[in-house]
C-alpha cells in the first residue's frame, strides 16, 4: 500500500500555501510521494476559474484572491479544516471524479461516526446536511497530478459566507460540526480526517 506523506502546517497564509502547492506540483516527478497538507487559513475569499456570473463579496474587509482551482467562490477562515491533496492520479490509476468521490465519502464517513447523516450531490461537489453545505471541494490538475483540496467547517464564524453565494449558489446555507453537536476541536477533526483520507488513498 502506498501511503501519502502527511504534513501538519498549522495556520498558514493562503497565498503562500497556494504557491507552495504549485511549486510542488511543477517540480514533482513520477517517483515523488503524494502528500496531504493539513492547515487553517486566516479569513480570505477565494475565487476559482469558473468566474462567470459570480457576485463579488458584499464586504470589503476580507481579501479576495483569484486562484487556479475549479469552482467558483468560497470562504476560508480560522476554525475550518483545510486539507490539500497533492496526488499523482496516473500512478494511482484513478480519475479526478473518483478522487472527488473519495474525498466526499471520507468526510461523510467522519460525520457518520457521530451519527450525522451527510450526502454528496452529483450536481454540486461537496458535502451537505439537510440542504446545508458543510464541506467544499476544489481541485486543479497539472500533468494529471492534482493540488488544492477540501475545506470542512468545524467551529468558525460563518457570517462571512452570507456575503457571497457559496460556490456560486445564491441562497445556499452553510453549517458546521460545532452546530451539529460534534464536540471536537479543529485539530482533532483534521487528524481524524487525514487518517481516513490516507487510508483510502493507500488502498487504491
Amino acid at each position: 500500500m502506498l501511503y501519502p506523506i502527511v504534513k501538519h502546517l498549522g495556520v498558514t497564509d493562503f497565498e503562500v500555501t497556494w504557491h507552495a502547492m504549485q511549486d510542488f506540483t511543477q517540480n514533482r516527478s513520477s517517483n515523488t510521494p503524494d502528500e496531504l497538507w493539513l492547515t487553517q487559513h486566516p479569513a480570505v475569499y477565494t475565487l476559482g476559474l469558473n468566474r462567470k456570473n459570480v457576485r463579488p463579496p458584499l464586504r470589503d474587509d476580507i481579501p479576495l484572491i483569484e486562484i487556479d482551482r475549479g469552482g467558483k467562490i468560497t470562504y476560508h477562515g480560522l476554525g475550518q479544516v483545510v486539507i490539500y491533496l497533492l496526488v499523482d492520479l496516473n500512478r494511482r490509476k484513478i480519475s479526478v471524479r473518483q478522487l472527488v468521490s473519495m474525498i466526499e465519502s471520507s468526510i461523510i464517513s467522519l460525520l457518520a461516526r457521530f451519527n450525522v447523516a451527510a450526502i454528496a450531490r452529483t450536481d454540486a461537489p461537496g458535502v451537505y446536511i439537510n440542504e446545508k453545505k458543510i464541506a467544499a471541494l476544489g481541485l486543479r490538475l497539472k500533468n494529471n497530478c492534482c493540488y488544492h483540496g477540501l475545506s470542512l467547517n468545524v467551529a468558525m464564524d460563518l457570517t462571512p459566507f452570507s456575503a457571497i453565494d457559496p460556490c456560486g449558489y445564491a441562497g445556499l446555507e452553510v453549517t458546521q460540526m460545532q452546530d451539529l453537536g460534534i464536540p471536537l476541536t479543529v485539530d482533532e477533526v483534521g487528524i481524524r480526517l487525514l487518517q481516513i483520507l490516507a487510508d483510502k488513498l493507500a488502498k487504491i
